[in-house]
């Protein structure tokens, strides 16, 4: 799907946003981290792009730079909280503030996840210090910034899978856990100004979906026809843009009296 024909210039003028898993996947399409950080920026704000794979997160800058957004690159591995802190203290040095924290990281068939009776301890253990805990990591440095600012927004990446079935099992249970920590962050904070939502996305036609069963042997238009049989809304997958639209709007002020939501951005699929 193309991108979403809308102007959003001046919406988080003088922000400044942590975007965590900003770069994505090498694939055909763009991935969520990446479609969000570049529509952030667009909105207006200052944008630090955090990945695993500083190339990555450098390309997503220089994406930003190009159109004339302000933004810059830094590596993080997102299981290391020594990284969070000095990361989260860099920005309040450079910048002399912190806005918006957007934990985009996740992983599932590329990080070995399987069947309940088939994934291995160490490999679900993993899974979790990925997908669950370096987003609390995250949080525990920035929202202290945030409540002496007495204002912020934090939104976390879940998905669908966390409301319907899905075969394995660390995404799984890891995206339910990420829909309880943001409920418990939105009601620890709220009184200090904070917001914390959550978003669910469905199918999307992303490098992260698309790309690791592409590379298991299933053809690619095989893939995406599959996955577009199954979204009621127009019978085709959503794309990273509808994501960071869902995410802008989350953490605008249009949102400024919205806290602890689940938003399902998903063509109507969680309703089948």
């Amino acid at each position: 799907m193309s991108e979403i024909d809308v102007d959003v210039s001046g919406r988080l003028a003088g922000r400044v946003a942590l975007v965590i898993g900003g770069g994505q996947t090498p694939g055909e399409t763009i991935g969520n981290g990446r479609a969000t950080a570049v529509l952030l920026a667009r909105a207006g704000a200052s944008i630090v792009v955090a990945d695993r794979h500083c190339d990555a997160a450098q390309e997503t800058v220089d994406q930003i730079t190009a159109e004339g957004g302000a933004a810059s690159a830094a590596e993080l591995e997102v299981t290391d909280d020594d990284q969070h802190r000095a990361l989260v203290e860099g920005i309040v040095e450079s910048h002399g503030r912190l806005d918006m924290l957007h934990n985009n990281v996740g992983v599932s068939i590329a990080g070995g996840d399987a069947d309940a009776l088939d994934l291995d301890p160490e490999t679900f253990d993993r899974l979790w210090q990925i997908n669950l805990k370096g987003a609390w990591m995250a949080a525990r440095h920035a929202i202290p910034v945030m409540r002496e600012q007495g204002s912020g927004s934090v939104v976390n990446i879940s998905s669908m899978a966390a409301r319907m079935a899905y075969p394995l099992v660390g995404y799984k249970t890891t995206k339910v856990a990420m829909l309880g920590l943001t409920e418990n962050l939105a009601i620890t904070n709220a009184r200090y100004g904070v917001r914390v939502n959550v978003i669910l996305p469905g199918l999307m036609n992303t490098p992260m979906a698309i790309e690791a069963r592409v590379g298991q042997g299933t053809p690619r238009d095989e893939v995406v026809s599959g996955r577009d049989r199954q979204v009621p809304l127009g019978r085709k997958m959503g794309s990273a843009w509808d994501v960071a639209h869902a995410s802008l709007f989350l953490h605008s002020d249009e949102a400024r009296f919205i806290t602890g939501v689940s938003l399902p951005v998903d063509g109507g699929r969680g309703l089948v």
